[in-house]
Order: structure tokens, then sequence, then C-alpha cells
């Protein structure tokens, strides 16, 4: 069942202006933009400081002015908001989803069904895409629902950062929202308030012969599509420097044999589309177009620039059973959303160097599985939890090495656990620990190795030292433990014990 985030941008035009206008604006500093029609001049948009000392959108730009001194006020600029948002749009297309278009002028539309597991589920998605925005200085809300029309109602109409709908759960969602959410031509929105109708429950249990007759058809056709009686399909962004090849069939196509011998089709097409520019695939989408009006779409992501047909023919294929044909397929597309420069290199002869097993191919092919593959790389930190870093599977080689001058544990927990223990301070490693609910007996220990706060990074650290044992029980089993503090100064520590590692 397709599955649609709305992403709404309340203050798109101020936070732009805030990114990318001439001059730093404060972030405590009221900001407002004015638009002009002959003589009159109105705020359009004002951000969360206006409108916490009363303007809002609509008042006269004179009124504005009298509120505030020295309110700082841009004129608007459509082109630049509408320019933004869709390089928005192109971001999320190539990050989160291959079915992505504008929504209106504010907001943003996604098809993520079959995408979302790659994020971690629906939360997650929603949740992760809000604060990256966050990050960039954009205020949004984003829902996840059924429909393109229940998602959008829901971004316009709460206050919530983040909603997602159940499957199923439309009705309920959405039947106590106000008909403006509707995106319905303001006229009609004033008829229908006058004949009382406030909330789209309301307007769902009126008659549809009187509201088609008066309203024409646009009333039913927009609870259709928020109900999902009707399909309202999104429309993908393409714009001129995206490569794309597409294959159109007088007879609709269903089997998965049939499916395949045209992806690799599209694919050869669309690999010497991308020779004769001097790129490689990054991201490839393929988006099927049913017969009834629907469309699915499947992602291959790779972490290296490709042209190699047989390759991107196999990502994008194993994936063919996430595609449900229904009652035929009649056009395939196939995009190219990521690309690199990729230029050709000479394979060097096995007789004069050694050859190296690329890997990349096995990564890319776990990755569009779902799995989320990294390397560790050493950081120059004594600290245990400090001193290694997750980096890409295919990243370069940072340089550093790891600085091994005592045994280290080959799994380190995320966070060291508190253990009891009983053991004589201040030297001597425990004779007997408790961890998770099992009593062991230390037969073996090796150390202390003291480890010292990073003072001059932690100020709170100042005094803060660890001495750390490797243990070994009556099983065998080797464990990596620590008493926070020198077994003698308090201030060094709360002399309490932790497991932080197990060995091999």
């Amino acid at each position: 069942m397709p599955r649609v985030v709305s992403v709404y941008f309340p203050y798109l035009a101020t936070d732009r202006i805030r990114r990318h206008g001439k001059g730093a604006v404060p972030a405590d500093q009221p900001l407002v933009v004015i638009s002009r029609s002959g003589s009159k001049r109105w705020v359009s948009a004002a951000d969360t400081a206006a409108r916490k000392v009363g303007l809002r959108v609509g008042m006269a730009a004179s009124k504005a002015q009298a509120v505030i001194a020295n309110l700082t006020m841009i004129d608007a600029d459509p082109a630049a908001d509408a320019a933004a948002l869709e390089r928005l749009a192109l971001w999320a297309l190539r990050q989160y989803s291959p079915v992505v278009a504008v929504d209106g002028v504010d907001g943003l539309v996604l098809d993520i069904e079959g995408a979302d597991h790659l994020r971690g589920g629906e939360e997650m998605l929603i949740s992760g895409l809000v604060n990256l925005l966050r990050s960039r200085g954009l205020t949004a809300r984003a829902a996840v629902a059924d429909t393109w029309g229940a998602a959008h109602a829901i971004t316009r109409m709460t206050t919530a950062e983040t909603t997602v709908v159940p499957v199923g759960g439309v009705s309920k969602a959405v039947v106590e929202l106000s008909i403006h959410c509707l995106r319905l031509p303001s006229d009609t929105i004033q008829g229908l308030r006058t004949l009382g109708v406030e909330t789209v429950g309301e307007l769902s249990a009126m008659p549809r012969a009187p509201l088609t007759l008066r309203f024409g058809a646009e009333v039913a056709r927009r609870l259709d599509q928020l109900f999902g009686r009707v399909a309202e399909p999104i429309e993908p962004l393409r714009t001129p420097e995206l490569v794309e090849v597409s294959r159109n069939f007088q007879e609709p196509i269903g089997a998965a044999e049939t499916i395949a011998k045209y992806i690799r089709k599209l694919v050869a097409e669309l690999t010497a589309r991308l020779e004769k520019r001097g790129l490689g695939v990054r991201r490839s989408d393929l988006v099927v177009h049913r017969v009834d009006n629907t469309r699915q779409s499947v992602r291959a992501g790779l972490q290296k620039p490709v042209r190699d047909p047989a390759r991107l023919s196999k990502l994008i294929c194993d994936q063919i059973e996430k595609i449900d044909p229904g009652f035929g397929i009649d056009k395939m597309v196939l995009v190219a959303v990521m690309t690199e420069p990729l230029e050709e290199r000479q394979i060097a002869s096995s007789l004069i160097e050694e050859q190296v097993v690329d890997v990349t191919p096995l990564i890319d092919i776990l990755g569009n599985r779902g799995q989320r593959l990294y390397r560790v790389t050493p950081v120059a930190s004594d600290v245990p939890e400090r001193s290694v870093m997750r980096i890409a599977s295919t990243a370069d080689e940072t340089g550093a090495d790891w600085a091994v001058k005592w045994p280290r544990p080959s799994r380190l927990l995320a966070r060291p656990e508190q253990i009891e223990t009983i053991a004589v301070l201040p030297d001597q490693p425990p004779v007997v620990i408790n961890w998770r609910g099992k009593r062991r007996r230390i037969v073996r220990a090796d150390g202390p190795e003291r480890i010292f706060g990073e003072w001059w990074l932690r100020p709170r650290e100042m005094e803060a030292v660890r001495d750390y044992f490797v243990v070994e029980d009556e099983n065998g089993e080797r464990l990596w433990v620590y008493r926070a503090g020198d077994g003698v100064d308090t201030a060094t520590g709360s002399h309490k014990w932790f497991l932080h590692g197990v060995f091999a």
C-alpha cells in the first residue's frame, strides 16, 4: 500500500533569507517579508520572533512598523522561494525517495513505499529528516499517511513536528480537521462555511449531489483523494541534469522475467548516455507506471560511481520482488539521480603487480538489502570509547594507527555497564564480579592500566582516572573491567566498578 510523506515549511521565506539573504539577521530579531500590489504593502511571511510580538500574515506593512521599531522588512521574492523549494526537492530525491515533488509553494511530497526500511522505518525517516532540516536552519513539519491529501492536511492543520498515521487510519486522523486542509479554492471554503460546514467529517457526511451542483466536482474529488478512494499520483521532480531513460509498452507486462529483460535494456541505454557525459551513477531509481495510474519504485545505491551495465542490472533486478505489477505495467523509467565524474582506468597486468580484490560490489549488494555497513578507524584519544570512530565502508584510509600498548577487547560495549565486585583497594583486581545477574569468580587478572581524563578537552576530567584490568573467570571468559578513581581519593572518581569490553 502506498505511503506518502508530506513536508511542510511554515517559515520558508524567512528561513531562506536568514540562510542566504544579504546581511546576517539575528535569530531573536523579528523578520517579516513584505509583498506589494500597486501601492498596497502587506506582511506575506513572518518568522517566529515576529509572531511572538503580535505580527501576522496579511497585516499591513505600516501597522507592522508601528508595532515594532526598526523592524527588519525584506521584499518578497517568490522566484527565490520557489528555487529554494526545488533545491530541497532535488536533495530529498537523492537522499530519501525515488518519487519526490514540490507541494504548493511551501512543501514537498514523497512516496516512500519500499524506501522507509533504509532509514530504520517511517518514524525514524521523518524525524531524521526534520532534525536534519533544523540543523540547516529550516523549520519543518512532516507526516506519513496512506494518501497525499491526508499527509498534506495533517502537516498544516496540526502543530506536531512529526506524525505517523497508521495504515488504514486516515479517516480517524482527519475527520476533525478543518475544511481548509482540502486544498480547495478560498471562495469554495467560504461558501461551505456559510452552510455551516467546518470540519472534514461534517463535509463527508453531506450528500454529494447538492455539493456538486453548487460547488462543482472539485469538492468530491478532493474528499476522495483525501480518503484514498481516488488515486492521486505524484509526478516526480525531473531536472535537465538528471539522466533518464524510459520504455512504453503497447501491451502491459507483469512477469518477473519480462520486467528483468527490460530492466537490462534500460540499464544498457542509461550507461551509454552516462558514458557520453563521462559520468558514473551513484544512485539510480526505477519507477514503474501501472495501468491503474499508480506508481511503484525501487532504488539502487552504490558506494562508488559505476557504469557497468551488468553490475547495475543485478542490483536493480534483485529488487524485482518488491514490485507488484497489479493489472500490468505500461511504462518503466530509469533515472540516474546521483552521478559523479568517472574516468576509465587501465587495469594493471597480473604479471606486473598483484591484483587488489574489490569488495565494493558485495558492499553494494548488502547495502541495497538494508544492511548498514561501516568500518572503524582509530582516533587520537586514550579514553577507549573515544579512540574509535565509524567511517564509510569504502572511505579512504585516515592514516591513523592503532596505539596498541595494552591488550584491547574485540568487543567494546557502547556504554560501560556497572558491576558489583569484591576487591581490595586501591590496586587489587576484583576477585568476584556480578554482571547481568551472573556471579563470576575471577581466577586470573592483569593490571592495572591507568587512563587519565582528557582535561584539556573536558575540564571536569581534570582529576579523573580509571584503572583497567583484564580478568578471566572460572569458565575462561576474559573481560575488561575498570574502577572509576584511583581507589584512594574520591575526587578522582566514584570508585565504582564497570565492565567495558569482552575479549574473544
